[in-house]
Parts: C-alpha cells; sequence; structure tokens
C-alpha cells in the first residue's frame, strides 16, 4: 500500500487539505503501507517559496510524517517531456494556437448547441485537430487527439474506487471521453506539463497503489486511466472522498484563509481541534482522523 498527498504550492493548505492527508497517511498506517508527499509545483507562476515551506509546516504540526525525498514536479520536466514524446510519435499529439476565448467562441456558434463542460472546463472542439506536430509554432500547446488515442486501446478501460460516495468498479465509455472531456491539454501554451500528464507519470514513477483524493477529481480519473494504458503504466486504486465545506455549503478554496490550518494554530488550536473539527462535518470518517 503507497499512496500520497500531493498539494501544489499555491496558497495556503486549509481545513479540505488537512481532511484528504490525514485520511491517506492513515489509510497507509493501517494497512502498514508507505505515505509519500509530493510537490505538485508546475506552475511556477503562482507557486511561492513561502507556500511550500507551510505545507511542510502544517502537515508536521498536524501529525503526519511521510517518506523521503520528497518529488517535486518542477525537478522533473524532462520526464514529463519524455512522454509527451512518446505519444507524439504515435501521432496522439497535436499543437494547437486555440486560446480559453477562441474555444469559447468556438462552441458558442449557434450549430453548437449548449457549452459542454468536462474535467478541465470547457469541451475542446477540435479546431486544430488536422494539424500536425511539423506545424507547431511557439506558443502552441500540446493536445491529445482523444479519438485516436482510444483507437489504439484493444481492451476495455476500468478503475477500482474505494470512496464511500461511488464505491466499485467503474468501467470508462470511450463515447463519453470524446463527448465530455475532448482533446486535454498535456503541454500548455506557456510550455508548462498539464497535470494529467505528470500526475499519472508520478503515481506509476513512485508506486501509488492507492489515489487518495477529493471528490471534485473523479471525473478526471477516466482521462488518467487512459493515459496510464497509452503510456504503458498500472492502474492504481482510487479513493475520492467527500469534500469539507463551508456554511453555505461550498467546498473550500486555498483563498479561504479564514479556515487555513495555519490561521488555526495561530488562534490557539491543537491538531487535535483540527480534526475535531473535521471529524463534525464527517462523523462517519471519524476513525480516519482521530
Amino acid at each position: 500500500m503507497i499512496t500520497r498527498f500531493a498539494p501544489s504550492p499555491t496558497g495556503p493548505l486549509h481545513l479540505g487539505h488537512a481532511f484528504s492527508a490525514i485520511t491517506a497517511w492513515r489509510r497507509a498506517q493501517e494497512a502498514g503501507g508507505t505515505f509519500l508527499l509530493r510537490i505538485e509545483d508546475l506552475d511556477q507562476d503562482r507557486s511561492k517559496p513561502e507556500w511550500d515551506a507551510q505545507i511542510f509546516e502544517d502537515l508536521a504540526w498536524l501529525g503526519l510524517d511521510w517518506s523521503r525525498p520528497v518529488r517535486r514536479q518542477s525537478e522533473h520536466l524532462s520526464e514529463y517531456g519524455q512522454a509527451i514524446d512518446r505519444l507524439a510519435a504515435r501521432g496522439l499529439v497535436f499543437p494547437c494556437s486555440c486560446t480559453r476565448g477562441d474555444i469559447r467562441a468556438a462552441l458558442s456558434a449557434p450549430q453548437e448547441g449548449a457549452l459542454a463542460t468536462g474535467p478541465d472546463g470547457l469541451v475542446y472542439p477540435g479546431t486544430c485537430r488536422g494539424r500536425s506536430m511539423e506545424s507547431r509554432r511557439p506558443g502552441d500547446a500540446l493536445r491529445l487527439d482523444i479519438r485516436k488515442a482510444l483507437a489504439t486501446i484493444p481492451g476495455a478501460l476500468s478503475f477500482l474506487e474505494h470512496g464511500r460516495l461511488r464505491q466499485g468498479q467503474h468501467d470508462i465509455d470511450p463515447d463519453s471521453l470524446i463527448e465530455g472531456t475532448g482533446d486535454i491539454v498535456l503541454s500548455r501554451r506557456d510550455g508548462a506539463v498539464a497535470y494529467h500528464l505528470a500526475v499519472v507519470h508520478d503515481d506509476a514513477l513512485q508506486g501509488v497503489t492507492e489515489v487518495v483524493r477529493g471528490a471534485d477529481l473523479f471525473d478526471a480519473t477516466p482521462v488518467q486511466v487512459l493515459l496510464q494504458a497509452l503510456l504503458g503504466l498500472p492502474t492504481p486504486d482510487y479513493d475520492h472522498h467527500d469534500l469539507v465545506r463551508d456554511d453555505a455549503g461550498r467546498r473550500l478554496a486555498k483563498r479561504d484563509d479564514a479556515r487555513a490550518i495555519a490561521t488555526y494554530r495561530d488562534d490557539g488550536l491543537t491538531p487535535q481541534d483540527i480534526r475535531a473539527k473535521i471529524a463534525l462535518q464527517f462523523p462517519e470518517f471519524s476513525t480516519k482522523i482521530r
């Protein structure tokens, strides 16, 4: 059993992060396994050293420990580039010059109907899908041609979910991936590697056997399973847990400093107080977080 907590150093950790980290740590402890901390700092514009340092401080204060060394994605960009090159060599990648505004405008055309959204926002309409890699220009993103990619998979795709919300084996419907996810970005217009590619590469490299994360990422799992199959990587089990929400029912965000772990600590609360706060919202999970 190897699981991980993989935050981005783009803001303070809040109660939701605490719940996710503690849940993953407890599952590893109960199984006699390994808990990893991974810093997903691909967004160099928003990643800050002070948030990076505070992640370590917050988790240690909560009583968690993890295996070392800690992997930082920004230190392994060439590995992700090699993975994209492998997909491109099979004709599964194309360059794309479309901005978000271009995509919205294309989808807003009268003949297109309602705007479909997926795990990455608006579903890409395929504007640049016919372009070759030889036509790539500076500032182009790289996208996965999801129809071609699915056509290379000989069998069915599936994953095992342990989270109580959707527990069980999930078979992945190719049509749903095409219509509901579309041609995902592998490398952004600024050259930064996209989340889906990096996360499946790292989970496989680090031997992660169970991915514990929030239910908001459940819809991203099918395309990540597809990438695992395309790259010859194992598919871990998944545990998408409930989200910690505010009094209005909204999931917490990093901008919500009032619920930041550091704020509670500065106010004199203890790690036990933090766990008790989470247990009040999720009494059925109390054994995982106390």
